[in-house]
């Protein structure tokens, strides 16, 4: 009867956030479930046109659509693995007993209190034509004259990339530097009397205990990185251009949801894949960490 009691209490005191979660979040995502098999009119007298599968077979054959995925996984593939090797090396290095390490950790976790979009803005002024970036890179003979970085279709999203592994990285830095608050000195004091160097150290005891931790990272890392959004809008002025090259799927979702009349439903079928493609990636990629801690306990 005691446990009953507590679970009863427990459940009564979760309630409000259990509803909250409901109303805001299961809820959305199964009308959106629901509209992405209907042609939806949202304007005077709301209806809907049941079509099936079309929506997610126009998706598929949509140059645009095709675009935006080629754009996203670009963006994926570069900045989840560049953020969590920088974020594990600026760690290690802060955790190793630099003189003003504070401070630096400090500097290095301000850009994480600043909006998106006030660093986009920032980005935007540093690679502009007249900005420091051009003026540097002419400074020292590396262009022969300025670039249009955020006009080039060519150079666009790497721009963009940049800016996002700067943003991103302090805040990976500080959950590894948790973390290697967690590893035992005493078995770098082991390796270090069997004559390990210190980059020994880092990839046989610091690289392996942070298993978890990196597991995490990059399961957030890909979460974040295929929603990219706010900062392909900025810059673009929520086009994608120049020549879709910032086009990404949350800006076509935005698009087509919201600047093309009676498209919902197809801007719905996009958001299904796109979730259901984090999704199966982050029960990938959490199978395989389990399946690596396991390994390591047996051994």
């Amino acid at each position: 009867m005691k446990k009953k009691g507590e679970k009863l209490q427990g459940l009564i005191f979760s309630l409000p956030a259990l509803i909250i979660l409901f109303i805001f979040t299961l809820l959305p995502i199964l009308y959106s479930f629901y509209l992405s098999f209907n042609k939806v009119n949202l304007v005077g007298d709301i209806s809907y046109n049941f079509v099936g599968l079309g929506n997610y077979i126009k998706a598929l054959r949509d140059p645009r659509v095709i675009v935006a995925i080629q754009n996203t996984l670009k963006y994926v593939i570069i900045v989840v693995p560049a953020q969590t090797l920088l974020a594990l090396l600026l760690a290690y290095i802060l955790n190793s007993g630099i003189k003003f390490q504070t401070g630096f950790r400090t500097l290095l976790f301000l850009p994480t209190l600043t909006s998106s979009s006030a660093l986009t803005m920032i980005f935007m002024f540093l690679f502009s034509v007249n900005g420091p970036i051009n003026k540097m890179l002419v400074g020292v003979g590396i262009l022969n004259q300025p670039v249009g970085f955020l006009y080039d279709s060519k150079t666009v999203l790497y721009a963009i990339i940049i800016m996002n592994v700067w943003s991103t990285v302090p805040m990976f830095m500080t959950i590894y530097l948790a973390g290697l608050q967690d590893i035992p000195k005493t078995m770098y004091e082991a390796a270090e009397i069997d004559g390990a160097n210190a980059f020994q150290r880092l990839v046989k005891i610091t690289v392996p205990q942070l298993v978890p931790v990196t597991n995490y990272i990059v399961m957030v890392g890909l979460a974040s990185t295929f929603q990219l959004f706010d900062q392909t809008y900025i810059v673009s002025g929520g086009s994608g251009g120049p020549n879709n090259a910032t086009l990404t799927l949350s800006l076509i979702i935005y698009q087509y949801a919201f600047k093309t009349f009676g498209t919902i439903g197809y801007a719905s079928a996009i958001a299904v894949v796109l979730t259901l493609f984090i999704f199966i990636l982050t029960m990938i990629l959490r199978k395989f960490s389990n399946e690596n801690v396991t390994g390591e306990g047996l051994d």
